[in-house]
């Protein structure tokens, strides 16, 4: 019997006029339930000990138990004794080019199938997705393929701004962006406006959190979607 899967994905991991994680510490404990050990992967800042110190005090102050994944001689193994694993925000390129070096692409993926939960915040959330093709981030560093994790069935674009009807700039929007996108891919794109998150338990995506969602999908107009509400694309 294949155990239920639980994913989190939020957009960002702070909300403006509030701490890291504030706006997602209720979802986070729902998606928790019973489970205590969190591993937490940093490979998206280049200060992993910082970023690492951090995340674990915040979960700790959740009353989980911690750790990084940064240090351990195995990371492979280390991931075998988590209840879940949340992975941190930064740059999308630099996170799955680690991710890839690291030998945990297939090992997160299957150890969710095994049932462990998957957390992750802006670049934490677009290496959940089938590729990182909707990532706002630069390409600061060449990982070995665009496929990620391929935990999600759609494509997310975090941080997702609306176009300002006000604005003098002239380069494209992020929607306009994101139909480009679907000029070569067929994927649809979640666009998770801040505050906005992801629920996934089994086959069900629910989305929650404080701000809603655009969704893209190839020939069919984008449309708004608001928490509490199911995805059903």
């Amino acid at each position: 019997m294949t155990p239920l899967t639980r994913l989190l994905l939020i957009s960002t991991s702070t909300v403006y006029g509030t701490g890291y994680l504030d706006h997602a510490e209720q979802e986070i404990r729902n998606t928790m339930g019973d489970a205590r050990r969190v591993i937490f992967i940093p490979y998206a800042l280049a200060d992993r000990a910082t970023y690492a110190a951090k995340a674990v005090s915040r979960f700790e102050s959740m009353g989980f138990e911690c750790r990084s994944i940064e240090g351990s001689p195995d990371a492979v193994r280390t991931l075998g004794d988590a209840d879940a694993v949340f992975v941190g925000g930064g740059n999308t390129f630099r996170l799955l080019k680690a991710l890839h070096d690291l030998g945990l692409v297939e090992a997160i993926r299957a150890r969710v199938q095994q049932g462990m939960i998957y957390m992750g915040a802006s670049a934490g959330s677009n290496v959940a997705c089938p590729t990182i093709r909707t990532t706002n981030d630069m390409p600061i560093v060449e990982p070995p393929t665009l496929g990620a994790l391929n935990l999600f069935p759609f494509q997310i674009n975090p941080h997702y701004v609306d176009p300002d009807p006000g604005s003098t700039h002239m380069g494209e929007t992020r929607e306009e962006r994101l139909l480009q996108y679907l000029e070569e891919n067929e994927t649809p794109v979640v666009g998770l406006r801040e505050g906005a998150m992801l629920c996934v338990s089994g086959e069900r995506i629910y989305l929650r959190g404080v701000n809603g969602a655009r969704i893209f999908q190839r020939g069919v107009i984008p449309r708004d979607l608001m928490p509490p509400a199911e995805l059903i694309v």
